[in-house]
């Protein structure tokens, strides 16, 4: 169960409400009796990262497990992408 708190009660007591969110309870704070925040217990993601690491695409590359047509595919994915991404959303570019 979450307990709604008011800014100024976040703010004065900020060391207590931390605490029990330490504990595992959650809060609601409002301003001006509107939601604004959520504050809750810190969940650590067992996932993998959303890119992959520039360095290790680097690696891969250098590595001779990975055949020149595999080389070659992936520079040209790369080229290909070049068609979807939008660097310029806003036409500031000529």
């Amino acid at each position: 169960m979450t307990t709604v708190i008011a800014q100024r009660e976040l703010r004065n007591n900020n060391a207590g409400i931390l605490d029990r969110v330490e504990a595992g309870e959650s809060f609601t704070v409002t301003r001006r009796g509107i939601p604004v925040a959520d504050v809750v217990p810190h969940v650590t993601r067992a996932r993998p990262p959303m890119f992959a690491n520039t360095a290790e695409v680097a690696r891969a590359l250098r590595q001779d497990d990975l055949s020149p047509a595999g080389r070659a595919a992936w520079l040209r994915d790369i080229r290909d992408a070049g068609d979807f991404i939008d660097d310029d959303p806003f036409g500031t570019r000529g």
